[in-house]
Parts: C-alpha cells; structure tokens; sequence
C-alpha cells in the first residue's frame, strides 16, 4: 500500500506543477465574440424629469410619509415643497449612471421648513425599467444614510 500511494504521488506532482504553470499566465483580453455578444453595456441617454417634475415630488412625499409613519412611529408628512432648483446634472464621469441633483426645502406637518436633497437618477426605478429617485431631508436623516447633514445626497 506505501508503494502505491509513493507512485500515485510522482505521477499526480507533474501533473500539479503543470497546472499550477498553466495557470500562473498573464490574463488575456477578451475576444471579439466574448465583448459584443450579448455584452453591450450600458447604453444611457440622460433623459429625466425636471427637478420640479410632479410624479418626483409625489414619490418622494408619499416615501418619506411611509417611512417615518412605519418605520420611526412619527405623523410627520411632507406637506409642501419650496424653492427647488437643479444643482448639478451629470456631474460624474460620461459612463456613469447620469443623474439630476436637486435642492429646495419642504414644509413638514410640524410647522418647521427643512432642506431637502435629492437625486433623479436614469433606470435606478423599478428593476430599472424607469428613473428612481433618491432623497434625504436635513434633520430627519434618522438612520445617517446620507449623514453629515445630507451631505451624501449631494453631488
């Protein structure tokens, strides 16, 4: 039994070494059928609502509402939005998702006026079928996802 555990390990070395070798080499590039077929990239065309666009707002109140309703056990709903004004659009690199970022303030149920940040971004909606938008109010930033101050919500 030691003889042959001693043979099947000088006949299965070589065979390790080999493919250790093997793949040790440099990486190569992809070929022409591995980077056109079916693997196009993203193909985006910028077009997105205005930073005063209705259906935004909305998603962006009623959102807001479910969540300090359900998840922070508050009545604070957005009751009005204010001076919003387009900040930056695009201000990435040209391959990146574009985005429109916005700014203004909201009245909120309790009487106080809060900045609001927020983005509008192109296939980030419903399994990226349409834009999505992303939101953050200063003050009411309660699990810090954008923290300091919104600042994260910004460009």
């Amino acid at each position: 039994m030691c003889r042959r555990s001693a043979s099947f390990i000088a006949a299965a070395l070589p065979l390790a070494i080999a493919l250790a070798v093997a793949s040790a080499q440099s990486a190569r590039a992809a070929s022409w059928l591995e980077m056109n077929f079916y693997l196009s990239g993203p193909r985006y065309e910028g077009v997105m609502p205005p930073c005063d666009y209705p259906d935004a707002l909305i998603k962006i109140s009623s959102r807001f509402n479910e969540r300090e309703n359900n998840f922070w056990n508050t009545n604070l709903k957005i009751v009005a939005f204010e001076r919003i004004r387009e900040t930056a659009y695009r201000p990435w690199a040209a391959n990146t998702i574009p985005r429109r970022f916005c700014s203004g303030l909201v009245e909120v149920s309790d009487g106080s006026k809060r900045a609001i940040h927020y983005s509008i971004a192109e296939d980030t909606g419903i399994i990226g079928s349409t834009w999505g938008v992303e939101w953050c109010v200063v003050g009411l930033d309660r699990d810090w996802a954008y923290n300091p101050a919104c600042q994260m919500a910004r460009p």
